[in-house]
């Protein structure tokens, strides 16, 4: 009985190590991963001035102070604000926070660069040794460290007059870095650690993680070794701002460096670059090392000293974390982990989100009925008019209120669809109930579903005799017909029931 017992375990080991070691893309190869997450931290200014951060479609340098211009004798002052939400982060994260921080500068010129460095947390970053779990994979992803930075400027070329320009827009924007240990092993997990980080971002509000935006951007260290060698050399890949982009850059960058090794070639030690187009990484410079950015202490800022009573306060203000939130959902509303989920991805776990709607429409209702109106019909009919969630106009009293309305008998489901559809076309302050009667969807008891019946019978001869003499199918024609005439106030059940009888009552006659 022991020997038995202790064999689906020793099974399921042996197909997770042939997983791990013999992707059948690469077979006899080893994939190592790391990522370096650059976040832009969610506050309303930057983080060493008091310039508000900028949004898409702004005129460039119109959010610029003189520090993020670089003018000499320009002090930086830390916005405590980005401080708090890089400790909600490594919070998140379970990592060790620091009691002491500080900045250092990063130099290395490039003209999007005014000062010729870049202030970071090389040395004393503000926590370390932090975990993330993902799908699919039953060991965390370790997390190295989470440090502050600040952003660079943005070049932007000029295909006309083959010129760049600098927009200092993003010039000291805060910034969180988030890096891994070299723990991931397909790309497959790069996007399910991409994902999961994203939400959590998003869920603790420290970044809107929108990655199309430029918010969140990847950088990837990928090398390869033949299963059982020592790790490769690492290449990295930069400013990755997409999933699908992170996935197909290091699936090119294994199969460029298996390309090189199989045929007797060194891995250069060097940083590339993705070619979006033709989704292919490319050679931008040899390696840099941290000997060649001569990092050195700021010495216009001062230490970060983040006490004991900060680091519990600062838990007490914590929101719902996305696993909890899932966890929640799946046992209190007995939802699937995919309707879960489905729920996560439209907003994290902040006020005005998605699982925050869906809570309150829960109350003294039935979760499965709320989700099918709040996913199925609503997001349906926002998606067909390609708007997201943060569009909805439609406040959880007013889609409760429908949802009693169908609930109650008051409308009929047809009818209920009905009325959303109008909500949402012509947004007004009446409620569902007042926009019903005016429509005539109410149900009224002088509705005579018999003579309706009758009615559809006379108008459709050749569909009641088909019928009668075994066609089946066409009932849902003469349905239709009573369901249109009364504007879907009738119940679908009660006049099925009602043509079959009558039908039945002809034929036999």
């Amino acid at each position: 009985m022991l020997v038995l017992s202790c064999r689906p375990p020793i099974r399921l080991l042996a197909r997770r190590l042939r997983r791990a070691f013999h992707d059948s893309r690469w077979p006899g190869w080893q994939v190592i991963i790391g990522i370096e997450t650059h976040a832009q931290i969610l506050s309303r200014q930057k983080l060493f001035s008091n310039s508000l951060n900028s949004g898409l479609g702004e005129a460039p340098n119109i959010n610029v102070s003189p520090f993020d211009a670089a003018f000499p004798g320009t002090l930086p002052v830390l916005n405590q604000d980005c401080v708090d939400l890089a400790l909600r982060t490594a919070i998140a994260l379970d990592s060790k926070i620091q009691t002491r921080s500080s900045f250092d500068r990063k130099h290395y010129f490039y003209s999007d660069l005014p000062a010729g460095y870049q202030i970071t947390q090389h040395y004393a970053p503000i926590a370390l040794d932090g975990h993330l779990n993902i799908p699919n994979r039953d060991s965390p992803i370790r997390i190295k460290q989470i440090q502050l930075e600040q952003d660079t400027a943005k070049s932007v070329f000029d295909p006309h007059t083959r010129t760049s320009n600098i927009d200092l827009n993003r010039a000291g924007t805060g910034l969180l870095e988030i890096v891994t240990e070299p723990d991931l092993r397909s790309p497959e997990e790069a996007a399910g650690f991409v994902r999961t980080l994203q939400a959590m971002l998003r869920a603790i509000g420290a970044s809107d993680g929108n990655m199309e935006a430029g918010s969140l951007r990847c950088d990837v260290n990928v090398s390869i070794n033949s299963v059982g060698q020592p790790h490769g050399t690492r290449c990295e890949i930069k400013n990755l701002n997409g999933v699908k982009f992170i996935q197909a850059a290091i699936i090119f960058e294994v199969q460029r460096q298996r390309a090189l090794l199989s045929n007797g070639y060194p891995v250069s030690q060097e940083t590339r670059g993705f070619n979006s187009d033709t989704f292919e990484t490319f050679k931008m410079r040899s390696k840099e090392e941290a000997l060649d950015y001569r990092y050195m202490p700021d010495p216009n800022l001062g230490v970060i000293f983040i006490t004991p009573e900060r680091i519990e306060q600062t838990k007490q203000t914590m929101p719902e974390l996305p696993w909890a939130t899932r966890t929640r959902l799946t046992e209190t509303y007995k939802l699937s982990e995919q309707d879960a989920d489905i729920l996560l991805s439209l907003g994290g776990g902040q006020e005005g989100s998605a699982v925050a709607y869906f809570d309150r429409l829960c109350k003294d209702r039935n979760p499965r009925v709320v989700f099918s109106w709040m996913v199925h019909e609503l997001l349906g009919r926002l998606s067909a008019a390609k708007l997201t969630f943060a569009d909805n106009p439609l406040s959880e009293s007013q889609l409760g209120e429908l949802v009693d309305l169908v609930h109650t008998g008051a409308i009929t489901g047809t009818s209920g669809k009905l009325l959303l559809r109008e909500i949402l076309a012509n947004p007004s302050q009446k409620t569902p109930t007042e926009r019903a009667r005016l429509m005539s969807l109410l149900s009224h008891d002088e509705l005579d579903v018999d003579d309706l019946c009758v009615a559809a019978i006379a108008a459709l001869p050749s569909e009641a005799l088909a019928f009668k003499r075994g066609h089946m199918n066409v009932l849902n024609k003469i349905l239709g017909w009573v369901m249109k005439e009364s504007r879907g106030k009738a119940d679908s059940k009660l006049v099925r029931e009602r043509l079959v009888a009558l039908l039945e009552q002809d034929r036999d006659a």
